[in-house]
């Protein structure tokens, strides 16, 4: 049995952090070795989900992709059941009702190379409160740089996050909220932390995997509770899109307004529908299977 989380008394409301057993509210007080292959190399791997007020949401999709996502690096396989007790631990007794729980697992110490880490896996479970609902619309830019649809990291929710950062930031430099990425051929891929729908002649279409993108939750879940078509999308097609949305554990169904220099309709009646299909089933089932 993991040991007895320990609470210890904090300086920042509402961030509670659980660190290989012990739950803290300092987050000072939660550390890593500085030769955690985390640190050193990137050598992890992470998910974001979002708390409501009735708890926290699809835990059991999401640890799924956490354990697909380990075994793509060569970790070893996560236990649930701890996870589990940890997202209890930051979630229970909370101050607020909307927030977000981060799980981070690194492959723990190792050498300050590529090499294998020695280990053992370092765990972090980490919650706060965010501000909610999410706007109703975003303004996305077209990223300058493009995925890599056959790398070793596609479809892998890795810690190693540089890209990422780096695209937000362009983004927020051009007036947006999001970046999105085409592949090495040309096609729609992704946004940094989102899945991009369009719709075309009232059809929902979504890039397949094949194309690049991570398979996320929320995308997972459109894709059951909606008709949905996965195909790829050629850059170019995107002049045509009708409605543009995107989705995320923290945005839900987003609908977008500007892409790059072009406003998009007022009027989103499909991505109306697909937010209210989402929203009215996701209320109902706090961990659909």
């Amino acid at each position: 049995m993991p040991p007895t989380p320990s609470l210890t008394a904090g300086t920042e409301p509402g961030l509670r952090i659980w660190a290989n057993g012990s739950l803290y509210a300092d987050p000072s007080l939660a550390v890593v070795h500085a030769h955690d292959h985390g640190v050193t190399v990137g050598d992890g791997v992470f998910e974001a989900l979002k708390i409501t007020p009735a708890g926290p949401f699809a835990v059991s999709r999401h640890l799924q992709r956490l354990s697909r996502s380990a075994a793509a690096l060569g970790l070893p396989m996560p236990d649930h059941g701890l996870l589990r007790e940890a997202i209890d631990a930051v979630a229970d007794g909370r101050s607020f009702a909307h927030g977000k729980i981060r799980i981070t697992y690194t492959a723990g110490p190792g050498p300050l190379g590529s090499q294998a880490a020695y280990g053992p896996a370092n765990v972090i479970v980490a919650a706060a409160p965010i501000a909610t609902p999410a706007p109703p619309t975003a303004a996305v830019v077209t990223a300058p740089w493009v995925r890599n649809e056959r790398g070793a990291l596609t479809g892998v929710k890795s810690t190693s996050y540089a890209e990422n950062v780096r695209a937000l930031a362009y983004a927020v430099a051009h007036g947006a909220s999001e970046a999105i990425f085409a592949n090495t051929v040309g096609n729609l891929c992704e946004g940094t932390g989102t899945n991009i729908f369009c719709v075309f002649a009232g059809q929902v279409v979504t890039p397949p995997l094949s194309a690049g993108p991570l398979r996320g939750i929320t995308r997972d879940l459109v894709l059951e509770w909606y008709p949905v078509l996965e195909r790829d999308i050629p850059l170019p097609e995107l002049v045509e899109a009708e409605e543009v949305f995107l989705t995320s554990s923290m945005r839900d169904v987003q609908g977008v307004a500007r892409f790059d220099d072009r406003d998009l309709a007022s009027q989103r009646p499909v991505t109306a529908e697909v937010a209210r299909v989402f929203a009215d089933r996701s209320a109902v089932d706090l961990d659909p299977r």
